[in-house]
């Protein structure tokens, strides 16, 4: 089966999984998806799935005489799916999600060596992500050696940001040396600050504030669809309690782990990174649906504490703002948790929030009452499509 026209592949590479999508390049236009999948476990017995935009479904097939399979041989499974679907040909150019982009880059590139080497040098900030974001570089240079990488970096939006806002209270020797917040979850944010200018375009002009709510989970104020503050900084550790991640914690607490729990720097860093968040409060699950239905009065004190934080970083960003017009919840929990919500804005008519209980448990698009000064959104986030346009725009590739 052969398709005309050119199409853009984007891969999202974790530890043990990988997602991709296919778009196509729309003339003018944004692109349009034609298919997304994932492949699970990575680094052991992989499984994986492709569904096209018309809802066909089927798995992916790996080399049987693999024990395991790494990224390049995920990249393989990709790729076999994408000859047997009749897109190899067409692959104009490849899309990356890059977690860090440290402070050089303020906006998708071309991926060359030296970029490459960049990407490499940023692994000690995002060591949950970067070194498998750039297995997946890796892996799609072997598989298209001739077409071009970019990579679209989740901190570019808050590149933007004020000093004061980017700062750390420590010697000015360690900003200069790019000690300082970066912030992340950019391409989502910049998905949905695009998206509320065209459903409420008065709103998006003003100042808001997106929680970006799932197994990572940030929030980020936005003055006229640009960054202000967020609750991430130097690494995607900070601000809100996570999946598996600790959010805010005193760097005592380092310390303390250290001097007296006699605990090296690999076994801090599993236990902040990877054992920490709902899963280490709750000692059940980093998964809000499963805590949701558990009775364990462990997984309801989880929930309590990540709603806390919500509300904390809600109020302190608006702070930042001097008050917000909107509020905007995407991504997983987000998204789909409106006991979340609901939680986490119950008693904030202080702040101009009037929740309308049935339509938030109706999953609608705007939850609050029609007497709120403060409008309240859910909307859906759509990384991929940001990083369709990102390597479309970057690679300079059209239909």
């Amino acid at each position: 089966m052969t398709h005309l026209g050119s199409v853009v592949l984007t891969l999202n590479a974790g530890s043990s999984s990988l997602k991709f999508a296919v778009f196509a390049l729309a003339n003018g236009g944004e692109p349009s998806g034609l298919a997304s999948g994932e492949i699970e476990g990575i680094g052991a017995t992989a499984q994986g799935s492709v569904t096209t935009a018309a809802g066909e479904k089927s798995a992916l097939t790996f080399d049987p005489s693999l024990r395991r399979v790494d990224h390049h041989a995920a990249m393989s499974a990709i790729l076999g799916w994408l000859r047997q679907a009749g897109y190899d040909a067409s692959v104009a150019a490849v899309g990356h999600r890059i977690v860090h982009g440290g402070a050089d880059y303020a906006e998708p590139v071309l991926i060359d060596d030296a970029a490459l080497a960049k990407l490499k040098a940023l692994i000690p900030l995002a060591p949950l992500h970067q070194p498998h974001n750039v297995a997946g570089v890796e892996a799609a240079m072997k598989a298209f050696p001739s077409i071009p990488q970019v990579a679209c970096f989740d901190t570019a939006f808050h590149r933007g940001q004020s000093f004061i806002d980017d700062t750390y209270a420590l010697p000015r020797s360690f900003y200069d040396e790019g000690v300082r917040r970066y912030g992340f979850h950019g391409l989502s944010y910049e998905f949905i600050t695009r998206a509320l200018r065209k459903i409420a375009p008065r709103i998006a002009s003003q100042d808001v504030i997106i929680a970006h709510l799932g197994n990572g989970a940030s929030m980020c104020a936005v003055h006229d669809g640009r960054a202000v503050a967020s609750t991430m900084g130097f690494t995607a550790l900070d601000g809100l309690a996570m999946g598996t991640r600790c959010g805010q914690l005193d760097p005592g607490v380092v310390l303390y782990l250290m001097t007296e729990k006699k605990m090296s720097a690999d076994a801090i860093s599993d236990l902040l990174w990877k054992n920490s968040g709902l899963k280490g409060m709750s000692g059940l699950s980093q998964d809000m649906r499963e805590l949701e239905a558990s009775s364990s009065p462990a997984a309801r004190e989880a929930i309590a504490y990540f709603v806390s934080r919500i509300r904390r970083e809600l109020a302190g960003l608006a702070a930042a703002v001097d008050g917000a017009e909107g509020i905007v919840f995407t991504a997983g929990i987000g998204e789909h948790s409106w006991k979340v919500r609901e939680a986490a804005l119950n008693g904030m008519e202080w702040m101009g929030i009037h929740l309308d209980a049935e339509a938030n448990r109706a999953h609608a698009q705007i939850i609050s009452a029609k007497h709120s000064p403060t409008i309240v959104f859910v909307i859906p986030t759509n990384e991929e499509l940001m990083i369709a346009e990102h390597t479309m725009r970057t690679a300079h590739v059209a239909d």
